[in-house]
């Protein structure tokens, strides 16, 4: 057999196998193609905000254990960091320096006292797009916490005597003349006790745990002096607000006065002040339709 031959055969062996490559890579295009459109598809989908936790006075961030639970079932990263329970403005701006800390689209709640926090920590930051609000305060600029409690609260008592409703404990770290403030959780001439105050609707082993483990707040805080209100981020920012009919710290008519002020979405639920603990479900179906509404 000569070379030239043995060339030729090598030729058309080269020129068969060149056409079943081609054959083999047209079937593989169609799905290449479903598969690059599919991460496409991918990419393109909405970015899941942070759902970020604001707690209030008397509490820690495992009050919103049972909420994070449920959020995170649903997929979404939830974070619930520690509200130093100082004063508005400084509570604000460590809440406002933590969510600069998050890339990406916020969903800010605040509980009670947090509430106030969330108002002024939001303010000027363009990734917060909503705001939820559950048995809080929405104060306006220049308004301070005691004043919108009311003077239907189960603490206004406090106003006249700060001791039957307080214990008080000095902080070395607190300036001279301010300290920080437990709620009794005894009954005074001026005070229903913890359980009927603050955690009613709850059972009582419950309300018995929350009063032991209490973080307090300096009484600079939310008392008469303290600093008022900034610029409140709902004038900008869409908010929803959930509002316990049962709440007895801050009573629901002063709860719907700051809502409908803001232009909240309002809702309520048969709860009281701790809400949040009783009937977790109400507030993450308020919180997934803040969501839901801002993508």
């Amino acid at each position: 057999m000569s070379t030239r031959r043995l060339t030729g055969r090598a030729r058309l062996q080269a020129i068969s196998l060149a056409a079943a490559l081609g054959v083999a890579a047209l079937a593989v295009l169609p799905a290449f193609a479903q598969v690059t459109g599919a991460a496409t598809t991918r990419t393109d989908a909405p970015v899941k905000p942070t759902v970020v936790l604001v707690h209030g006075s008397w509490a820690d961030a495992s009050s919103w254990n049972a909420v994070i639970q449920r959020l995170q079932a649903a997929g979404y990263t939830v974070v619930a960091p520690p509200n130093p329970l100082r004063s508005v403005p400084e509570d604000s701006a460590y809440i406002a320096n933590f969510l600069k800390t998050i890339s990406g689209p916020i969903v800010l709640v605040g509980h009670s006292y947090g509430g106030a926090v969330i108002t002024n920590a939001a303010t000027g930051n363009p990734n917060v797009k909503a705001l939820v609000y559950v048995d809080a305060f929405l104060p306006a600029q220049g308004e301070l916490v005691f004043q919108l409690a009311s003077p239907q609260s189960c603490l206004a008592g406090a106003a006249s005597d700060p001791t039957k409703v307080f214990d008080f404990v000095q902080d070395p770290a607190l300036p001279a003349g301010d300290v920080d403030a437990y709620l009794k959780v005894e009954a005074t001439s001026l005070y229903p006790g913890f359980s009927a105050c603050f955690a009613n609707g709850l059972a009582p082993q419950k309300a018995a745990e929350l009063a032991a483990t209490q973080r307090p707040g300096a009484l600079s805080a939310i008392g008469p002096t303290a600093p008022p209100s900034g610029v409140p981020a709902w004038q900008t920012i869409p908010s929803w607000d959930l509002i316990g009919t049962q709440d007895h710290v801050i009573p629901p008519t002063a709860q719907l006065a700051m809502a409908r002020r803001a232009n909240a979405h309002i809702s309520e639920f048969d709860a009281g002040h701790l809400g949040l603990i009783s009937d977790p479900d109400a507030v993450v179906k308020v919180i997934l339709s803040a969501i839901k509404a801002t993508k």
